[in-house]
């Protein structure tokens, strides 16, 4: 004799989903990371922190550039030097992107939601490409809007030439990839320490404390130290973009050199957190 419960469990064993069944892919991954860097208040934050740098900084020292009597202003801004005016707050904006670049990772270590992520896609590399390319492509996009927008105010706020395509390129487009690699160094530096306030500190330490300790490297002995410490830090390969310094252009890195070291260094800080990934536990 056939029970109610065996009419129906049979026909629930022979079911057939009409949802097509496939295997996921780093397109899936790149979705569901651009749903998750989207939706978060840090996101917001820490970009929006940045634009607002990069612009009103940008746009305050052409004002007060443009304040000046007519024979300072012609010195100090010559046709080489306009677009210098957004290292300031490009400068400063490398603080926010390092947070974030921090955060697209660790936070989800602190939350507890890497293990939910992992469940969802056991790839791990899968995983952190899809976080890398998702958090690249944000920051070099709004990092280089924000800097050909700052720098379209400061020359008509100023009234002097139009750049050639080089200084544009470098002091938009350059700019804007060294600011994602230097992101993408700060989410592997994460993936390593997985601690959003240590990570954070590290990086900052990376960005300033090479400066100051040059500043306090007087004596001879330590003169190759101290010039290696300023014409390789994150500063001073920021100045080159915008041909700040012909001191340090001669000496140190030049041209579109500083992508190639920081494109270094993040591939090797990033092989260093796949490794973590792969083989630590959530």
């Amino acid at each position: 004799m056939t029970t109610p419960y065996q009419q129906q469990a049979a026909p629930l064993g022979g079911y057939t989903s009409p949802i097509p069944v496939r295997r996921a892919h780093l397109g899936d991954a790149l979705a569901s990371e651009w749903t998750k860097i989207r939706s978060v208040r840090s996101t917001l934050w820490t970009l929006g922190v940045m634009i607002v740098l990069i612009l009103g900084v940008g746009v305050l020292a052409a004002l007060i550039v443009a304040a000046q009597p007519d024979p300072v202003m012609s010195e100090s801004v010559n046709s080489d030097s306009v677009l210098s005016l957004g290292f300031f707050g490009v400068m400063l904006g490398s603080i926010p992107v390092i947070t974030l670049g921090v955060l697209t990772l660790t936070s989800e270590y602190g939350t507890g939601m890497i293990r939910t992520t992992l469940t969802a896609c056991p790839s791990r590399v899968r995983v952190l490409a899809a976080k890398s390319i998702v958090f690249f492509l944000l920051v070099f996009v709004i990092t280089t809007a924000s800097t050909a927008v700052a720098s379209v105010a400061q020359i008509t706020i100023l009234d002097t030439r139009t750049p050639d395509v080089g200084e544009w390129l470098r002091a938009t487009a350059g700019v804007g990839v060294y600011m994602a690699l230097l992101g993408l160094l700060s989410l592997a530096v994460g993936g390593l320490i997985r601690h959003s306030a240590g990570a954070i500190t590290v990086m900052v330490g990376v960005l300033l404390l090479p400066v100051v300790l040059s500043i306090f490297m007087y004596t001879r002995a330590l003169s190759g130290v101290r010039e290696a410490l300023l014409y390789y830090s994150i500063p001073s390969q920021l100045m080159v973009f915008y041909d700040i310094g012909s001191g340090l252009a001669t000496a140190g890195p030049n041209g579109w050199d500083p992508l190639w070291i920081m494109l270094g260094l993040a591939a090797v800080a990033m092989v260093g957190a796949f490794f973590v990934l792969d083989k630590g536990d959530v």
